[in-house]
């Protein structure tokens, strides 16, 4: 197509040129000719590239189709929650990196039973938690919530039930330092109770067993707030059926506070008491202190706590008087004696047949004296200067 073009004013940068009906367009000055003035007359022929068109258009759906396929088909992935092992009183959670896409990412948190149970630090690095302080035997739902620029995600809710006191398989136990004879004798009795060992103390870990605290697993079981008990803390466990308390099996404790009794549902000895594993255990226990204890009386013990008091030597009780055995020469006492005798609270019944011949033979026993009476009394008369002495000696009698 040509068209014919008159120029009306030339400027530095820009032509204005005037078609046959009067029209103005502006024109770039710089694709004229350089003896084009006001006046002149210019031919301008314009057509359609085809071949432009095409590529263009190529090179803009290339383009789309990136954006669409970075930002349009990529989206955030719904976290899938899992467990990984549970307790008496602790659940342990995990779950697979996030994958955000293209998005940014806002928040990660974990709710229980249908509530905010807290936000999840650094959800990028993350991918577990352990909750504590949990009801035995008790069931919980847990599920996560994905907060991005893109939108919010839901994971699936996971239902979970904590132990009772007889569920032994939850115990985690990571060996530390330990003699050859007690590592086989606690790897067999983990095994027999269900329980699980690990190599390195991890966020699942619930006791670190060993015999001496040094060791780089030993000081991260500290950092972690692990117990650190000892072989015997499984033996324990076994024979008591159900876990059993933890003072009694730190390194520093007292044997003597353990109370290790007896599971009727497991036959066969425990592993730990073969002679080698006894002389092991006796061997570490040597080697650590004990916990300072004040002296114990040899000779009294406590009976607060129902245990056996002192022997109290007491003098013997005398016997009572039982007139069966007597001989007969009782006549012979006095009366005043007999009176004495009667008066004892401690003397047995006599029956009355006994009584009343005790009573026939103090009747002679008063004439008797009646008649010696007289007899001192018929000497007086005859010998008047012996009655001062005779006087005296049945003051005597009397007393």
């Amino acid at each position: 197509m040509l068209v014919s073009l008159t120029v009306g004013k030339v400027d530095a940068g820009v032509a204005v040129l005037l078609t046959e009906d009067k029209r103005l367009i502006e024109f770039p000055s710089i694709l004229l000719p350089p003896s084009i003035t006001s006046g002149s007359i210019v031919d301008i022929t314009v057509s359609q590239n085809f071949d432009a068109e095409q590529k263009s258009q190529a090179a803009f759906e290339s383009l789309q189709s990136q954006i669409l396929n970075t930002y349009g088909l990529q989206t955030p992935a719904t976290p899938e929650l899992r467990l990984r092992n549970a307790t008496q009183s602790t659940i342990v959670l995990e779950w697979d990196p996030i994958q955000l896409a293209t998005t940014t990412l806002r928040s990660l948190a974990l709710y229980r039973n249908g509530q905010k149970a807290g936000n999840i630090p650094r959800p990028m690095d993350m991918l577990s938690t352990k909750i504590s302080g949990l009801q035995m035997d008790a069931e919980y739902s847990f599920y996560l919530v994905l907060r991005t620029s893109g939108g919010t995600y839901t994971s699936n809710v996971l239902n979970v039930k904590t132990h009772d006191m007889k569920n032994l398989t939850g115990i985690r136990v990571t060996p530390g330092v330990l003699p050859p004879q007690l590592r086989e004798a606690l790897e067999t009795a983990v095994e027999r109770i269900g329980a699980k060992i690990i190599d390195t103390p991890r966020i699942d870990t619930t006791h670190f067993v060993c015999t001496e605290g040094r060791g780089k697993d030993w000081e991260r079981a500290n950092e972690m707030n692990i117990p650190v008990v000892r072989p015997e803390w499984i033996e324990g466990c076994e024979r008591e059926g159900h876990i059993v308390p933890v003072k009694g099996y730190y390194l520093d404790a007292n044997p003597k506070h353990r109370n290790i009794g007896s599971n009727p549902s497991l036959s066969g000895p425990p592993a730990m008491s073969s002679p080698a594993s006894q002389q092991a255990m006796a061997a570490s226990q040597q080697e650590l202190p004990l916990r300072a204890q004040g002296p114990k009386s040899p000779d009294r013990e406590s009976t607060v706590s129902g245990e056996p008091g002192p022997e109290v030597n007491e003098p013997p009780t005398p016997p009572p008087k039982d007139e069966r055995n007597r001989p007969e020469t009782i006549a012979e006492d006095t009366h005043d004696e007999s009176e004495d005798e009667g008066d004892d609270p401690e003397k047995p019944r006599v029956p009355e047949e006994r009584t009343t011949a005790a009573s026939a033979q103090e009747v002679d026993e008063d004439s008797d004296a009646d008649e010696e009476a007289a007899s001192a009394s018929a000497s007086e008369a005859k010998d008047p200067d012996n009655k001062k002495d005779k006087g005296g000696e049945m003051e005597d009698v009397a007393l």
